[in-house]
């Protein structure tokens, strides 16, 4: 019944994609005021309806109460909700919550809540599975399947922020976009999404608040610093010697070390914002303190803080974790550079939903 349900449900979408009917998180309050005038209603009505998608969450046209039922019917004529819906969650012992969230056309990516003592951070996806193939992700293994719209990346943010005052008693303090997929190869959709994520006629979070993670994609970092981008940026750093950032990193064979380097410094001229590393240890590959040394040598581009982030094995991997004695040589050589560094302790491990787990796997 539910199989058949979701076939149902799949099918229409797809044949309302072939009828062009767009996604009306898609349009603008200009294009939805143009609609409106083109079919001789009020222009006011846009500002109703833009309150229901954005303000409210309206998943439906029939959740308008206060338009009415002809224009509501026109409306479902012509466009149409591209919704995410969470078909599963599971809890971790630290209180960590994943969420597997399936699209309109079947496609299932994965979102995660984490609670701490004065916050509820949210860590999200922008890809369905992701193209990067770094070799210690779970993600990568996945494949690329599609970018996800800007609306469906928002719809997934808005039923976290409820599912988190629905768990935990209080809306999303923070997010980080660090879930499936490579937000800068998905640039135009991510960032349309941030900007209704900290519109006042959406959710109104302050861009302080976000976090964007990238590999390097070292154009579009550039471009983000064109853009004048107001939230924060994060680097998947890992190594910063080449030859080993080429075998972990397929990315770093087509945008080095040097040219992240121009872009890093290009960003930070442009935005004056300080830039946090993520660094993943891996025991025997990243780990030495030659490693240290080339990775602190690299951060001097502009201000920085390095986040050192512990191994989360998967299955099919190849990795191990660094052990403590060569864990805490590693950030004794980066606080003597006096570089800000704090250890990042992963959560949710043990389902899956820690740093470089997320692979759409129920546990």
């Amino acid at each position: 019944m539910n199989e058949n349900h979701a076939i149902v449900v799949s099918l229409r979408f797809y044949f309302d994609m072939v009828l062009e009917k767009k996604d009306i998180r898609e349009l603008s309050r200009t294009e939805i005021e143009d609609f409106l005038v083109g079919i001789g209603e009020k222009k006011f009505r846009a500002s109703q309806i833009y309150e229901w998608i954005w303000k409210k969450g309206a998943a439906s046209f029939d959740e308008m109460s206060n338009i009415s039922k002809p224009l509501r019917d026109k409306l479902s004529e012509n466009f149409l909700f591209a919704n995410v819906k969470c078909v599963y969650s599971v809890a971790s012992v630290d209180g960590t919550r994943k969420f597997l969230f399936e699209t309109c056309d079947g496609c299932k990516f994965e979102g995660v809540l984490i609670p701490s003592a004065d916050r509820v951070t949210s860590c999200i996806s922008t890809q369905i599975g992701c193209q990067m193939g770094c070799a210690f992700c779970a993600t990568g293994q996945l494949g690329f399947k599609r970018n996800l719209t800007s609306g469906e990346i928002y719809h997934q943010v808005f039923l976290l922020n409820a599912m988190s005052v629905e768990i935990f008693g209080t809306p999303l303090s923070n997010i980080v976009i660090m879930g499936m997929g490579e937000p800068l190869m998905n640039y135009e959709n991510t960032l349309a999404a941030i900007g209704k994520i900290c519109s006042d006629d959406a959710m109104g979070m302050s861009p302080q608040r976000i976090t964007m993670s990238t590999c390097g994609i070292a154009p579009q970092i550039k471009r983000l610093a064109d853009d004048g981008i107001r939230f924060n940026l994060s680097i998947s750093l890992h190594s910063a010697i080449d030859a080993k950032r080429n075998q972990i990193m397929p990315i770093n064979r087509k945008y080095n070390l040097a040219e992240l380097s121009d872009a890093i410094k290009y960003f930070h001229a442009k935005t004056g914002t300080r830039i946090t590393y993520e660094y993943l240890m891996l025991g025997g590959v990243n780990d030495s303190l030659d490693d240290a040394r080339a990775l602190t040598e690299f951060t001097k581009l502009s201000p920085c803080k390095i986040n050192i982030i512990e191994y989360n094995p998967h299955p099919n991997d190849t990795f191990k974790r660094t052990n403590s004695a060569t864990l805490e040589n590693f950030i004794r050589h980066i606080e003597a550079c006096n570089i800000v560094v704090t250890i990042r302790k992963s959560k949710g491990m043990d389902i899956d939903a820690a740093c470089g787990q997320l692979a759409n796997k129920k546990k």
